[in-house]
């Protein structure tokens, strides 16, 4: 008994011995307390692809649908309800209200998540992807309050850079097209930021990356309606009239942001499942705010240039072997591209000043207004190439009815099929140019009067011969060209065309 009693009194005299010594300044020897994460954690650093393997569309749909009166007894709708019932936060609002902790999320060691069972991956999955699609909105809103794209679009006079009047009449009669067109452009900036840097558009979150750029159109539709019809003047500057309309179209679109984290449908564009379908926003890297705005700059230009040459005899001709030497000329090199062993040319028929004793009576081709600032300066982002190959696609889609329905329902059906993001193409993504386009390949081989001036290089005295069903050897088709390329009644094309029976 007496040997037991000294060996546990040695032990503890080791086991005193053994312990640190107590400082006599606490606060620089001990640090806060690890917060020990609940089983959530293990569900960090979440992918689209979790969301889906998961069936997090499903679990979000059947959450609503069973707690439908909780949403609708919370001040703060579906985002308060969930809030309650995730986090036990019945003010997690997710509200665009100046609050910047409305949206927090702090769950780490949150008992209410923590007790979800089965629910608890979800459930944060959900948490994360609405707490992602309210900085989406953030972003959007920070972007579009900066200065940059207003000072960008305002250089210059764009109506007096890309049109050129007939005589002194300076009416730009489409100024209210080119702002058409914006909401779509405005469509693609928004789908382009909820993509986020480096974030591949896939089938599955297509449909919500398509939703995004139907809500922001909507938003910019609203901002169309309500502009004032003093701000389509005779020389008009466009680029102020075009920031204006974006800046505050995209400001517009972050009061989305409140309709759907209260569990509304937004301009019936869809409401917070749809927008978050495929885990689109579940991890949002956030809005990268210079490259947004150098898109929607870059699209703006590339529209506002379009609807400006649509109403100037401005065309495409190609179709032919690359390099020409096929006996139907050859064309403007500088102003052209080579795609899939085809040239294609950019022209501007210059009309003539009418005097039967001048050379140029009759007119002459050569650089569309404005072309020759393409690619440099305060035009950087739009070049030659845009333009064409833009064109040219738009063709092969409606031909010479690609207008701005169709644009919008081309976006959509991008993104919707993932086959295309028009945001990273940037303006050579169809509908930014429709610029009427002739293929004059079929051309070779016909017995056409003055064929070898189909073609023609610029010059003061080039002017083109079109004594033959020019594009695809089919009058109509021709003469449907013509019409587009505002040259109907414009003699000079088959000036020279004595004997044969025109068609167009």
């Amino acid at each position: 008994m007496m040997l037991k009693t000294a060996l546990s009194l040695l032990f503890l005299s080791g086991a005193i011995t053994a312990l640190p010594a107590i400082d006599s300044h606490p606060s620089n020897t001990f640090t806060s307390p690890r917060r020990r994460c609940g089983p959530v954690s293990q569900f960090y650093g979440q992918s689209a692809n979790d969301w889906q393997n998961y069936n997090t569309d499903q679990w979000l749909s059947s959450w609503i649908s069973n707690h439908s009166s909780d949403i609708s007894q919370n001040s703060n709708g579906f985002a308060g309800a969930f809030g309650q019932w995730a986090i036990g936060n019945p003010d997690w609002s997710c509200r665009d209200d100046g609050s910047a902790s409305s949206c927090d999320l702090d769950i780490c060691d949150n008992n209410v998540i923590n007790q979800r069972g089965g629910d608890i991956r979800p459930a944060y999955y959900v948490l994360e992807a609405v707490n992602r699609l309210h900085s989406y909105f953030t972003g959007i809103s920070q972007s579009f309050e900066v200065s940059a794209i207003a000072a960008a679009l305002s250089k210059e006079k764009w109506s007096e850079t890309f049109y050129k009047p007939k005589n002194s009449d300076k009416t730009i009669s489409t100024l209210r097209e080119v702002l058409n067109a914006v909401t779509t452009v405005i469509g693609i900036g928004a789908s382009f930021a909820g993509l986020g840097e480096g974030m591949a558009l896939t089938g599955a979150i297509g449909g919500a990356m398509s939703t995004v750029a139907g809500g922001a159109a909507a938003a910019g539709s609203i901002q169309l309606q309500a502009a004032k019809d003093d701000t389509f003047e005779k020389d008009a500057d466009l680029g102020a009239v075009l920031s204006k309309v974006v800046v505050e179209s995209m400001k517009s679109f972050t009061s989305a942001n409140n309709d759907l984290m209260a569990g509304k449908n937004y301009q019936n564009t869809g409401d917070i499942k749809s927008y978050l379908s495929g885990g689109a926003f579940v991890d949002f890297g956030g809005v990268d705010k210079n490259s947004v705005i150098d898109v929607m700059n870059k699209f703006l230009l590339g529209n506002a240039v379009n609807q400006l040459w649509r109403q100037q005899k401005i065309f495409i001709l190609g179709g032919g072997n690359c390099g020409d030497g096929q006996g139907i000329g050859s064309g403007p090199q500088e102003y052209s591209i080579c795609r899939d062993g085809k040239a294609w040319y950019l022209y501007y028929w210059h009309e003539g000043n009418g005097d039967f004793l001048s050379e140029k009576q009759w007119g002459y081709v050569t650089n569309p207004p404005g072309a020759d600032k393409l690619g440099q300066s305060d035009f950087s982002g739009v070049k030659i190439e845009d333009v064409i190959n833009s064109s040219l696609d738009s063709y092969n889609v409606a031909e010479y009815n690609y207008d701005a329905n169709k644009a919008q329902e081309r976006v959509h059906e991008a993104l919707q099929g993932a086959w295309r993001n028009p945001g990273s193409q940037g303006p050579s993504w169809e509908g930014t140019f429709t610029i009427p386009v002739c293929d004059v390949s079929a051309a070779v081989g016909q017995d056409w009067k003055l064929k070898q001036y189909i073609l023609e290089e610029y010059g003061g005295n080039a002017r083109p011969c079109w004594c033959g069903p020019i594009c695809s050897n089919d009058w109509d088709k021709t003469k449907r060209f013509i019409q587009a390329a505002n040259m109907d009644n414009f003699k000079s094309p088959k000036h020279n065309c004595n004997g044969v029976d025109i068609k167009y």
